[in-house]
Parts: structure tokens; C-alpha cells; sequence
């Protein structure tokens, strides 16, 4: 209507025809329902789509052994580039410091064994006679540790005096505890006048890759095969820096030491037996005028030493040699006597090459902890015994009652006897730790470095908190610590008691294995706390003791902890205010 004609539905559902009654064109219209349909990849796409990822892991394989390659021999051939400070002097670290609190609280402990809380007048006079034998235990402790750092003191001097004089045994022992850690392991082995002989180990050339970085001619990074004089230069070079290294620190090392004899040994290519591929005589004027910048510099050790030897040489036309020959040793006694008489295996029971070989890989320094503490404090006990023998034994001590376990997150009151003197035992076997603790203010930070208590500084407020040694018992190391809460400066709130793995190992605390935290004090009361075996931690703050007020009245209390950080000592520092560097 109104446009001239009427439509009229065939009502056959989605097929519809309408006409015009009034003659107009007739139209006809189809409709579909739409239906989602999913188009899935022809298999060329997915062919396509197959190589374009591998060729994308193959290009990310290849950058990244590319970037290993260059690290390896950035590693390898700037090892001279270290400068190395001088030794200086030796100072005997002062003793720890004193105080009349920590003497008195040692001294109440003392007295106060085997005396009930309500044996109220025998407490009264324990209490009497430690305040006369405080100050006595104090001065005579001053007056032993003084000596002790005089004795240091002397000690020091006469070591740096056999140094600068160069003495053999004391050269060859501090160059040696200095060459340990270097990648090419150096080992002095005498001293004639002011001359150092060292031999030093190179890698063999057949440790080095075959491979090296390269472009293609359309510019793209590649890796290529490393020729044979590619490979030569290569360990070359990193001999050179290994040997301008091993001087530079055995001068750094031996300020008496004007020259230093060098030999090189390595295992040869072609016979795959050991022998020496370069040596000679470098003074320690060339050695320190440098200048040592560039990688390249490496090779200058071939022209400013004397009575230079070296297995690479260079070709009439100019180019590098590609064989490595052992030298010709008959001019250097020693070297051919070590040569003549001894052999490449480790068959006899004489000394061999191969023993040289294996020493110079394995040496390593001592531990830190194989040192033993020159200021051991001694406990009051041991005073009284020594200074007054005819006094009538003290009362023993109650024996230990079973240790209270605790669990993560547990709290506890400590008693009296525990303010006094609260002895810490740390067990554990499967890997190294170290027993660290924290004296901090109500913030848990410490007020200054003196409040961090370590392996490097055992003692700290005047000697109410002090680590006592670690040694191996059985299958077993245990370190211990003791701990006077009443002798504390008012401003230390906490005690932190932490552990932390050993750096250089690398390894977490789920490395160890039995480990457990004891406390005992003069009353027989203990208590234990088994912290988590985390794999995932390298330092690990194990139980805290802080201050508390209960009723009204001041009191300690104990708490287990058993977490940590991953970072290790260095996270465990920080959260304590501790900058180490």
C-alpha cells in the first residue's frame, strides 16, 4: 500500500516470493540462517608455521651459543687486565672488648649453680661473691687478651719481616695461598736470592671449542669452524694472560721478589703427554711499567722478558705456527731434571708429572673456619679454677632435663638462669654453614657494624655475645655460641640467630642434613628447634631472643623462627641494617 503494490509471503519458512499486483517487476529474495564455520590451516600454512619455529629455536640456539662463545674468550684472554693491590703489613686485629656487665652476668651464672629460686639467702650470697669476683675475672681477661695481642703483634712483624727478606718457606707459602683461586693454577716452588720460580698450568688447547662467531656473506651472525691457527692464537693468548696475571700477583704478593721464573706446563696434542711450552725470566720493572689494557696486550710476555721460550713460534712468511712442540729444556736444569726423571703417570711411588699436575688443580686455600680463635675468651669457671685452686668445688649443676622441641613460630619465657648465660649449640652435617647472629633495636636494625657478630668478629657488646668455635664431633660440626641477656646494652631489643651457607659453594640450605638448634642454660632447662630444610634459601634467621614486659615486669623470651633469604648472607645482612661488601 502506498507504494503501489502488495506483497503476499508464500509461508514456506525462510523461501519467500512476493509479487506486485500492480504489474510492477516482480522480485525474489533468498535468506540462509548463518552458521559459524571453523577454517582450519591448509597443510601448507602448517608446514610454513612448522619451519618458521624451528627455524626461530635454531637462531635463538645460535645467538646464544654465539654470546657463550665470546663469553668464553673474553674470559679467557683478559685475565691480565686485573690489577692486584700490594701487600702491606700485617695488623693483628685488636682484642675484643670487655665490660663489667658481661663479667658480672659470667660470674652470677657461675655462682648460681645448683640454687633453687626459693633458696632465696643462698642466692643472696651467690650473688655477693660474684660482684667480688666480677671485676678480678674482668681485669685478669683485659690483661690475658692484651698480652695475647701483643704476642700477634710480635708474631706479625716477624712474618713480614721473613717476607720482605724473602724466605722461601714464607714466599712460596703466602704466593701460593694467593695463586689458589686463579683460573690457570700457578705454584711457587723456590726462591734463589730475590728470584721466585713458579710453574703454572694452562689448559690444554684441546679444551678449547671448535667453533668461533662469524657472518654470513649477507651479514648474518653465524658460527663457523675455528681453524687451526684460529685455535692456536687463541690458547696463545690466554696463556699470555694467565702468565702476565700469575706475575703481576706473585709481585703484588712477594714485595721482596724482583724477578720471577715462569714455566708453563700443558698436555701436548699430538702425544697428549704433559710437558712445558713456555718459560722464561721476567722482572718486576717490566711487569708493573704495563700498561695493560687491550686483550692484545696478552702477547707483549713474549718480548719484555728474558730468555723468552715459547712452543708457538712465527713462520718465515710471517704467520702464526699451528703446531705446538714441547721445548727444548736442557738449559734449565731443574726443569730438565723434573723432565728426565720422572714420568706422565702416577704408576710409581715417586714424584711424577701427574702429581704435579694434580696438585697444581687441586690446590685450594683453608677454610676460613679451620682457623682457630686467638681471643678465646676464657668462661669464669676456667678463671676460678686456675686462679684460685684451693677454693672448695662449686655446686654442680642440676643435670639436663630433655630439651623442649619447638615449632616454627612458637614462643617461650626465658628463665632467670637464661638471662645469665644461655649457651647455643648449632648441629648439622651435609655442607658448611655459619653461625651469625644480629644484636639490633626495636626495629630489628643494628646500630652499627660492631652489633654484627661473624666468623671475621666473634665478639660483640664488651662480650655479652660471642660466637665459641666450631668443630667437627663425630658425624657431626657443631658451632657454638653464648649469649649474656643481662649484660645487653639497653638499646639491643633482639638477638638474631641466623645461619648462612657458604658462598663459594653455592650450595642452599637443603643441603643439610641434621641440623638443629640448641639452648641450655645453668638450670638444666634446654631447648631445640629443628629449622626447615629449604631448598630454596642460603641464609636463614633460625630463632630470635628479645625483650618483653610481662605483668608489669621486664622479661626475655625465645622464639623459633626458620626463614630466610635467597640471596643468602648478603639478603640476611640488609634485612639487619649490614652492608657487606
Amino acid at each position: 500500500m502506498g507504494s503501489g503494490g502488495t506483497r503476499i509471503s508464500s509461508g514456506l519458512g525462510p523461501f519467500y516470493a512476493s509479487s506486485s499486483l500492480s504489474g510492477g517487476r516482480r522480485r525474489t529474495s533468498t535468506s540462509r540462517a548463518t552458521r559459524s564455520r571453523a577454517v582450519a590451516p591448509s597443510a601448507a600454512q602448517l608446514d610454513r608455521a612448522r619451519r618458521q619455529a624451528e627455524r626461530a629455536q635454531q637462531e635463538a640456539e645460535r645467538d646464544a651459543a654465539i654470546a657463550q662463545l665470546q663469553e668464553l674468550r673474553r674470559q679467557t684472554t683478559s685475565v691480565h687486565l686485573q690489577s692486584f693491590p700490594p701487600f702491606q703489613p700485617p695488623v693483628a686485629p685488636e682484642p675484643p672488648q670487655l665490660g663489667m656487665p658481661w663479667a658480672l652476668a659470667e660470674a652470677q651464672a657461675h655462682h648460681l649453680v645448683g640454687l633453687g629460686v626459693f633458696a632465696r639467702a643462698d642466692r643472696s650470697a651467690a650473688k655477693r661473691r660474684a660482684e667480688e669476683d666480677a671485676p678480678n675475672y674482668l681485669a685478669a681477661e683485659q690483661a690475658r687478651l692484651h698480652a695475647v695481642h701483643g704476642q700477634l703483634t710480635g708474631e706479625a712483624n716477624q712474618w713480614w719481616q721473613s717476607l720482605i727478606a724473602n724466605d722461601e718457606e714464607t714466599v712460596c707459602e703466602v704466593v701460593n695461598y694467593a695463586f689458589a683461586d686463579n683460573p690457570a693454577a700457578g705454584c711457587a716452588v723456590g726462591v734463589d736470592g730475590s728470584v721466585l720460580s713458579v710453574v703454572m698450568r694452562h689448559q690444554d688447547i684441546d679444551s678449547l671449542p671448535d667453533q668461533t662467531p662469524g657472518v654470513t656473506s649477507s651479514g648474518r651472525p653465524t658460527l663457523k669452524t675455528l681453524s687451526k691457527r684460529d685455535r692456536t692464537l687463541w690458547w696463545l693468548t690466554s696463556m699470555g694472560s694467565n702468565i702476565v696475571a700469575t706475575l703481576k700477583e706473585g709481585f703484588a704478593t712477594a714485595p721482596g721478589i724482583t724477578a720471577i721464573d715462569l714455566a708453563v706446563l700443558t698436555r701436548l696434542p699430538d702425544t697428549q703427554r704433559l710437558g712445558f711450552v713456555a718459560y722464561g725470566r721476567w722482572t718486576r720493572q717490566v711487569v708493573e711499567a704495563g700498561p695493560w689494557r687491550e686483550t692484545g696486550d696478552a702477547l707483549r710476555f713474549l718480548d719484555i722478558g728474558q730468555d723468552v721460550a715459547c712452543s708457538v713460534t712465527t713462520t718465515a712468511s710471517g704467520n702464526l705456527s699451528s703446531t705446538i712442540k714441547p721445548l727444548d729444556t736442557s738449559r734449565l736444569p731443574g726443569l730438565q731434571s723434573l723432565l728426565d726423571h720422572a714420568q706422565d703417570d702416577a704408576g710409581s711411588g715417586d714424584t711424577t708429572l701427574a702429581d704435579l699436575d694434580g696438585d697444581l688443580r687441586t690446590h685450594v686455600p683453608a677454610a676460613h673456619h679451620a682457623q682457630q680463635d686467638p681471643y678465646r675468651i676464657r668462661p669464669f669457671a676456667e678463671w676460678k679454677s686456675q686462679s684460685a685452686p684451693a677454693q672448695p668445688p662449686a655446686p654442680t649443676a642440676p643435670g639436663p632435663s630433655p630439651a623442649t622441641a619447638l615449632v616454627p613460630g612458637q614462643t617461650l619465657t626465658l628463665p632467670e638462669e637464661a638471662w645469665q648465660g644461655l649457651l647455643i649449640a648449632f648441629t648439622f652435617a651435609g655442607a658448611d654453614a655459619d653461625l651469625t647472629l644480629f644484636l639490633t633495636d626495636g626495629e630489628s636494625r643494628v646500630t652499627g657494624d660492631e652489633d654484627f657478630v661473624f666468623y671475621n668478629q666473634p665478639s660483640a657488646a664488651q662480650g655479652a655475645a660471642r660466637l665459641l668455635g666450631k668443630q667437627v664431633e663425630g658425624q657431626h660440626t657443631v658451632e657454638r655460641a653464648a649469649v649474656h641477656l643481662a649484660a645487653l646494652p639497653a638499646h639491643i631489643q633482639r638477638v638474631t640467630i641466623a645461619i648462612n651457607m657458604d658462598v663459594d659453594t653455592g650450595l642452599t640450605c637443603g643441603s643439610l642434613t641434621h641440623a638443629s638448634l640448641y639452648f641450655d642454660c645453668a638450670s638444666g632447662a634446654a631447648w631445640t628447634f629443628q629449622p626447615p630444610s629449604d631448598p630454596d634459601i642460603r641464609a636463614m634467621v633460625i630463632a630470635e631472643l628479645y625483650r618483653h614486659t610481662t605483668n608489669g615486669q621486664p622479661t626475655w623470651k625465645l622464639r623459633a623462627v626458620g626463614q630466610g633469604w635467597a640471596d643468602g648472607l648478603d639478603g640476611l645482612a640488609r634485612a639487619h641494617g649490614v652492608h657487606v661488601e
